[in-house]
């Protein structure tokens, strides 16, 4: 199920972000993208006050960010999109702690998680994927391999 995202609303709940931060953005876009790639879904993520003439959406793998204008906010957009989306909307999942955006998405017949659940489904499944690294087929051989198989090919069969 593919997500909308307040993403500044979404931010101060991600281990090792935080608003101060200039590049807050893109760090959550990347944490997003490892995210989307686990679950392989897509994301739209929304974020506020994007400075005169960068306001824009821009696709980075499966997440779209749109980046909105300083007249208007990420409520507003996430508002709109639902609104485009119609009946299809219950087929996204809105990721917001705001309880206008909530209750949008519920007019909407979205599904709903907040911020801080969203955040820790996050975790969830990057600790499922480091759990499972040590998983992987390792293919280093023996020496006694190594042994047996240069011999093998070392040897004249004319």
């Amino acid at each position: 199920m593919p997500y909308l995202i307040d993403g500044h609303n979404l931010i101060p709940n991600i281990a090792g972000l935080n608003l101060g931060d200039p590049d807050d953005e893109m760090k959550l876009i990347q944490h997003l993208q490892v995210f989307s790639r686990q679950v392989r879904t897509k994301i739209e993520v929304y974020f506020d006050q994007a400075p005169p003439g960068q306001t824009r959406t821009q696709r980075f793998g499966r997440v779209w960010a749109t980046f909105v204008s300083q007249d208007k906010t990420a409520d507003l957009a996430i508002k709109a999109r639902l609104t485009s989306l119609g009946g299809a909307a219950k087929n996204w999942t809105v990721v917001s702690s705001d309880h206008e955006v909530i209750r949008e998405a519920e007019r909407h017949q979205a599904q709903v998680l907040s911020s801080q659940d969203f955040a820790g489904r996050m975790g969830d499944q990057e600790k499922q994927a480091e759990d499972t690294s040590g998983d992987k087929w390792n293919p280093s051989l023996s020496s006694s391999e190594i042994k047996y198989w240069m011999e093998r090919f070392q040897r004249d069969d004319s």
